[in-house]
Parts: structure tokens; sequence; C-alpha cells
């Protein structure tokens, strides 16, 4: 087991006593320290006195990634068989005796197996698309190529000599170095094994400022992103290096679905600047998807397609409004698109802003969809003085005669005083609330900083639709209160 570490001391005791504690004894563990500036070296050589299984490798100056002392550690191996792990994470107690029977079952080159989220804030766990893990064994990639979705190097136990003979080794000069081993590894396999357990606990701990926060976490960094587009291309090009140009669409396809959103979820707490800016970057490589694979967009969630149309099409603010539309209950459109059956995104027939398929005007009055956006907001005290824009996208308030609208909070609610008024061509009902968050009821357990306002529009015979209230930008704080602007 290969246990790369920097300047994480105090995790780094954890991950390795859950490799030593395994249910198969026989193995060894090497601690790779990436030029650690604190106590590191020093818990390094307490975990080798502690159990003679754990060696060492210190690199004199740090890497700058995973690449590198993954390497380091692979080269050091003695054994038929290798994993890896990272010093923040750590193995369920039968991940390597249950991946080691399973490799020696099947004969397979490297057997994967499910990776589970721990989020450290909550305990909550949560899987990493549980379909994908269903056990069998897969006699190349061209026989499930949706597999490309896993490109983790931490699920898996490689035999070694497998990954020797093919010259498999991390690249040392890019972040997300696991997503182009991956390819070169799953193009150069005749046969490896995919079992349904969890073999890794890949740990997301709370966010605190001066903490360290992983390459794969620091998604507010453009580097990030520049770096998650470059893996994607260099992926690319090792799939037409060895003959495997056939299953670019895949690739693409696990990118529009699995690094693009990793970006797009937290998009509208982004200010403006840095949409405008990832915008760009993820552009190019977009266009060069759409030049070759056009028909992959079909493929995607339709408001990813939205999304990616707004990118391509430099439509910013309106990448905006589909962002928030993602997760959770669907947030509707602003305005839509009725022709010949189908509905579209906006004002335009264009065939990427076709979400006819997420049937948004099917639904019943009590599921109907409606947006509501805080285009202002002011406080004073405990008071929170909101203007509200509600879009009615699918006509259900002009089908809803007598209807009345309340904003809800907790226990707490207010009547709205919509007035209509048109924007573009499109009507838009504004309205204005003031509502004391002392007096909102609190939570079971109190208070627990969680407030999610919603707007409800109820029948005269009582009964409701409600939607989330978005808030975008988050509300900035100063000296006489707060102020923000949508």
């Amino acid at each position: 087991m290969v246990v790369i570490t920097y300047n994480d001391a105090g995790r780094l005791p954890r991950a390795v006593r859950s490799v030593l504690g395994q249910s198969l004894r026989n193995l060894e563990v090497i601690v790779v320290d990436d030029a650690s500036t604190d106590r590191t070296p020093e818990v390094v050589a307490a975990l080798c006195r502690e159990d003679p299984r754990v060696r060492s490798i210190r690199r004199d100056v740090n890497s700058g990634g995973c690449g590198a002392p993954r390497n380091d550690g692979l080269a050091a191996t003695t054994t038929p068989y290798v994993m890896f792990l990272d010093s923040d994470d750590r193995l369920p107690r039968h991940a390597c005796k249950s991946m080691l029977m399973e490799i020696e079952r099947t004969g397979a080159d490297f057997v994967t197996g499910q990776v589970a989220r721990l989020y450290e804030a909550t305990g909550k766990k949560r899987f990493y698309f549980p379909s994908l893990y269903r056990r069998r064994t897969i006699n190349g990639i061209r026989e499930d190529p949706e597999m490309f979705l896993d490109t983790f190097a931490t699920n898996k136990l490689y035999r070694a000599g497998f990954l020797r003979r093919h010259n498999l080794w991390f690249r040392e000069d890019i972040h997300f170095e696991d997503h182009v081993f991956s390819a070169k590894l799953f193009c150069a396999t005749r046969r490896f094994a995919v079992v349904p357990w969890v073999v890794y606990d890949w740990h997301r701990a709370v966010e605190r400022p001066g903490t360290r926060t992983s390459i794969s976490l620091s998604v507010k960094e453009m580097d990030n992103v520049r770096q998650r587009v470059l893996a994607a291309r260099l992926s690319d090009q090792v799939l037409r290096d060895t003959g495997h140009a056939d299953l670019l669409p895949e690739r693409h396809h696990r990118f529009l679905r699995q690094d693009l959103r990793v970006y797009l979820n937290p998009l509208p707490a982004r200010d403006r600047v840095w949409v405008k800016e990832f915008a760009s970057i993820v552009r190019p490589y977009l266009t060069e998807i759409i030049g070759t694979d056009p028909d992959v967009f079909q493929r995607v969630d339709p408001i990813i397609r939205v999304c990616c149309h707004s990118i391509l099409t430099d439509q910013i603010e309106e990448l905006e409004v589909a962002a928030r539309s993602l997760n959770g209950p669907r947030a509707a459109p602003r305005r839509v698109l009725r022709v010949d059956g189908k509905t579209y995104w906006g004002g335009t027939a264009e065939p990427m802003l076709d979400i006819t398929g997420l049937r948004l005007a099917e639904l019943p009055f009590s599921a109907s969809a409606l947006r509501h956006e805080v285009v202002e907001a002011t406080a004073s005290g405990s008071v929170l003085t909101l203007a509200v824009h509600t879009y009615d996208p699918f006509g259900v308030l002009e089908r809803t005669p007598g209807w009345r609208a309340e904003l809800r909070l907790r226990g707490h609610r207010v009547r709205l005083a919509p007035r209509r008024r048109l924007e573009d061509g499109e009507g838009i009902w504004e309205s204005e609330v003031a509502i004391d968050l002392a007096a909102a009821t609190p939570g079971p357990l109190g208070f627990d900083g969680r407030q999610e306002p919603s707007v409800a529009i109820v029948r005269p015979d009582g009964h409701a639709t409600t939607d989330k209230l978005l808030l975008s930008p988050p509300i900035r704080r100063s000296g006489r209160g707060c102020r923000g602007t949508g």
C-alpha cells in the first residue's frame, strides 16, 4: 500500500492504521512524504517503529501534486499487488482481502470498487455512481465504456507486473494525473473486475480558514479548472494514441456528466468575474467536443446541456440562471418557448436548449414550476427586506384565478403582494417583503444556521405549489446592514 502525504501529520496515522488493521495481514505500507514541513517526518518515524510492515520514503523537494510521490512508491514496491491511499482518507477493514480474492478469482489485471464520500461535518456518506459498480468481469473497456467515469487511482488493486509491463506511471507535471493514468489503464487492460462494495473511504473534511484543501476540492481556483481541462485533453490523446479514438464520445460524455458539473454545482455562489473566466477556460474544449461529437450533448442532463450552450454562446447571465436549476427540486427557467410539442429553455428553438424531457410543462398544480428570485436584499438588525421577482414560464398563475402568494420561512409566513410588469415582452411578478428572522420558529434542536425560505402560491381551495427562493449572489454584510443585487 503506497500512502502519499504532505503536511498531514494529524490525519496520516488514521490512514496508515486503516491499512495495518486490515483483515489481510500479509502486506506492507510504503509512506511517501512529499517533503513535508510540519511534524509529518516524526509521525512517519513513529509509525515505522510501531509496526515493521511500515517503511518510508522522503522526497527532498515537494512535487506539488500526487503523481511523483505515487511513482516513487510504485518504484519501491516488491509485492505482486499494489494499491494507493491518500493520507486524509482510509480503507474499510476488508478492502484489501476482498479485492485480492476477486483479482485471483477472475484473473483480472486490476479490480475496482465503490468509493464512499464521507462528509465529516455530518457523518453522512454518499456513494459514487452506485449503478456503475455492479459485480462483474469486463473484457476490455469497449465492453463497458461507461467505466471511464471511474478515474480514481485509489479504489483499485493492481497487478504490479501489469503496471510495469505496460509502462503505466503517473504524470508528474499536472494535477488530476489520475484521470490520464486511468485512461491509459483502461486502454491497456485485457480484463478487469468490478465489485459493488465500498473499498475506499474518501473523507470530506470540514473546510476551515487557513486549512489546506485537497486538489480535487479546490474548485474555486481557476488553475483547478485549467488543470482539469488539460487532463481531459491529455486523456483524449491517450485514446487516440492507443487505437481507441472510437471511444472519444464516451470520454467526452464523462467530462460533461461529471467533470463540468463539479464547477456548475457551486457556480451560483460565485461572482460574475469568476463565472466569466471559468466560461472562457472551458469554452475552447466544449467547442472541440461539439465539433467532433455533437450528438454527445443529447445524452447529458438537459440543464447541463443548457449550461454548455450558454458557455458556448458567451451568455454568462443565462449560465448563472441555468446552473441554479441543477440541484434539488429543479428551479423553472425564467422563460420558455414551446414549439411543436417541445419545450425550449429561453426564447430560441435550439436543439441544445430542448428541455422537453424534464416534463416541466406537464406538472400538476401542486408541483408546478415557477421561479422566484431575490433581486435585492437589505438587512437592519434581524429584519431582512427582500425584493422578489417571480417568473411563470408555463402560465400557472394565469390558469389559477384567486391565487395568493406567501413567503415561508420555518414556521413563519408572510403574505406577498405581487405586481405584474412586462420585461422584454415577458411577464414578471414583483414583490417586496420584510421578515423578522428573530421571529422565525427554530428547528427541533434550535437554530442550526440553515434557513431556506420558499414562496408558496396558494389556490382558494387551500392547495399550494411551493418553490425555493433563489438568492444570488450571497448577501454582503456592511456596517449598516447588508445589501446584494441579483
